[in-house]
């Protein structure tokens, strides 16, 4: 009776097939997860978390929760349907056993258990049940709570009914094995966070919740505006042209279509695409359909309403897309994505569907929003004027080569190796501390390009502007990957980009202006991995006689070498002076603190900085675009108030200032 019930609902047994075995998921976790990382790590959680918010999606469930227990475990909760709980006609097994130790055994591959799902949901349970070293499921399900363990995928006792109950859902604990993820078992709150919030505006409707058992915190996310929220939340900073948010959920046929916008007076646009609850960071069918009709409608309306004059060409599609900030989310039964990523959405009559929708909703947003619909376009047609002088501009350069790889900028010391993949460049603050890099350096794989001042802030210029600077010119000749339409990153000449500058606020600030040069203009090259930053030593313990030195990196690291020598020496019958400073303490003559790359001479400069032996490097990663692009508005934007307020927040990270 009670799976007769459950068969009414439309999720029982037999919307659950069997497709293979799991054995293979501890032998090669790294095709199941991307590897066994942190990324992967949390990749389990995702897996648990996404089977929730497919039960929301499918309108069974209003809530997933996540708590991070003290003993390092995982505790996800929905309160979905529960997964089914009687024997399996294929496996003969339980439904609940079926779903966590067969591999692609779920809800999502007949016609029954889903219409819109994310993920394969069977695959992602049995997945992070076969690498945990203990799992344990619990059902509420049809009056009665079941239960069952499991260690490393392998079941402890059959599932058992453990009491009554008027709930339902579903509730997985589990313990990563630490044999597999031998870098780390330890969870990241942020990062679970992060996703939780973007869950939360995804799924209109839905309660998201983390609580961390160990320090007490707790944070939830409802958003009723859904992704209306999310594109108020992405601009959150910046300048909108208009306040109103353009929203339009419709569906077509089997299809349903989700899409919020708004305009900023920013120069780059933000456009996510997602189809059922999944990014596509390379966009897709849904994306084109999209760019198709906004430039379309804006141009029809301009055209109308004489804002775009007859002998006027249209204006383009990067036109009419600056400045914008969207959400595109579309949710259908059979999504098909190129590649095992989904990063692209390849359904090709998704195109049509959103095409037809943002052609009919926005174009009656434009005529019942008059002053709104001629700042976008006043906003469009600024655009349109500055990308012909940046053209202009740009094909001015180009007809004098100064873009032009075979001649290098004339202050580049460039390396005697012409592979990629053994070269590296030094970007260095200053001619003097230029001049003792290329002094220094390994001539045969190490560039150095010294650059003059503070780079411009392409946070606030146009491609024009940057063209017209000729620090950032001399960069991109360097490099050899060109710049926006001609960029390609294939022609990097240097497989590390290293920028190097002085430890102290100026230097500092040098940096962020690189990096956001990278972030906005050059992201391939940041996703390759090429990006780096120098860590000059900030201070230097000279020792007895002055031939020899310790660098040192950073604060902390100074208290624990002292520390370390002074308490060998101790113990090693060597008097400590108490009152003498703590680097005569540990035995040295002086302790210099480095203000600058120039106070060091070529040699010095390069054993502590450049020695791929000795230097100490760190890796630029963008694992987060969207918080990045946030943190480069705060720190690069227009809004003064709110980089005076991230700095105060900051401050008091800050252990040592040099201003």
């Amino acid at each position: 009776m009670a799976e007769a019930k459950a068969k009414k609902n439309g999720y029982s047994s037999d919307q659950i097939t069997v497709l293979e075995g799991l054995e293979p998921v501890r032998k090669r976790p790294g095709m199941y997860i991307g590897g066994t990382g942190l990324e992967g790590l949390h990749h389990l959680v995702w897996e648990i978390v996404d089977n929730g918010i497919d039960e929301a999606l499918a309108g069974h469930a209003t809530f997933v929760s996540v708590k991070m227990l003290a003993d390092g475990g995982i505790t996800v909760i929905d309160n979905g349907r529960g997964i089914p709980t009687d024997i399996h006609p294929k496996t003969g097994k339980s439904t609940v056993e079926t779903v966590l130790t067969v591999l692609h055994a779920g809800g999502k591959f007949g016609d029954g258990g889903y219409k819109v799902s994310g993920g394969l949901h069977g695959v992602g349970s049995s997945v992070v049940n076969g690498l945990s070293k203990k799992l344990v499921v619990t059902i509420h399900r049809e009056g009665k709570t079941h239960q069952q363990e499991y260690a490393a995928g392998v079941p402890q006792a059959d599932l058992k009914v453990i009491g009554k109950t008027d709930k339902t859902g579903t509730e997985i604990t589990f313990y990563p094995d630490d044999t597999i993820f031998k870098e780390s078992v330890k969870f990241n709150y942020d990062t679970i966070l992060d996703r939780l919030r973007h869950a939360a505006y995804l799924t209109k409707g839905i309660h998201t919740s983390l609580e961390d058992e160990k320090t007490g915190k707790r944070y939830g996310f409802y958003f009723e505006g859904g992704i209306q929220s999310y594109v108020k939340h992405l601009n959150i900073g910046k300048d909108v042209v208009d306040d109103d948010i353009f929203y339009v959920d419709k569906m077509v046929k089997d299809v349903q279509v989700e899409v919020s916008l708004q305009y900023t007076e920013a120069y780059n646009e933000t456009i996510k695409t997602f189809a059922n609850n999944v990014l596509n960071p390379e966009g897709g069918t849904h994306l084109t359909g999209f760019k198709a009709a906004l430039t379309r409608v804006i141009n029809d309306y301009a055209r109308k309403n004489g804002l775009l004059k007859e002998k006027e060409e249209n204006l383009s599609g990067e036109d009419t897309r600056e400045g914008l900030t969207c959400i595109i989310l579309v949710k259908l039964p059979d999504p098909q994505f190129e590649g095992q990523t989904k990063n692209k959405l390849g359904n090709p009559e998704v195109r049509g569907y959103v095409e037809t929708i943002m052609n009919e909703h926005f174009n009656y947003y434009l005529e019942e929003h008059p002053a709104v619909a001629r700042k976008i376009v006043g906003k469009a047609l600024l655009a349109a004027r500055a990308r012909k002088a940046a053209r202009a501009a740009r094909d001015n350069i180009l007809r004098k080569g100064v873009l032009d790889g075979a001649s290098m900028p004339g202050k580049l010391a460039d390396c005697s190796s012409k592979d990629p993949k053994t070269s590296e460049i030094y970007l260095v603050e200053g001619d003097s501390a230029g001049g003792s890099a290329k002094s220094g350096r390994d001539s045969k794989t190490q560039a150095i390009l010294p650059l003059r001042g503070k780079v411009l802030n392409v946070e606030r210029a146009r491609l024009d502007k940057m063209l017209a600077n000729n620090e950032i010119v001399s960069l991109i000749k360097a490099l050899g990957v060109g710049i926006e339409e001609s960029f390609d990153v294939a022609g990097l000449r240097y497989d590390r980009i290293i920028i190097m500058t002085d430890a102290d606020v100026d230097g500092s600030h040098i940096s962020t202006l690189l990096m956001t040069f990278f972030f906005r203009y050059m992201q391939p090259v940041v996703d390759g991995g090429h990006l780096y930053l120098a860590k000059p030593p900030l201070f230097e313990l000279v020792k007895p006689g002055r031939k020899s030195s310790q660098f040192i990196y950073d604060e902390d690291e100074l208290e624990v070498v002292l520390d370390k020598i002074i308490a060998k020496r101790a113990a090693e019958g060597a008097k400590i002076n108490e009152t003498d400073e703590r680097y005569k303490q540990a035995g040295f003559v002086e302790q210099k603190r480095y203000k600058g790359l120039g106070e060091m001479d070529a040699e010095q400069l390069f054993e502590t900085t450049m020695n791929p032996e000795k230097r100490v490097l760190v890796q630029v990663k963008v694992a987060d675009a969207e918080k990045a692009d946030a943190i480069f508005n705060k720190l690069m934007g227009t809004e003064v108030e709110l980089r005076k307020s991230f700095i105060q927040a900051n401050a008091k990270f800050v252990k040592d200032l040099d201003i």
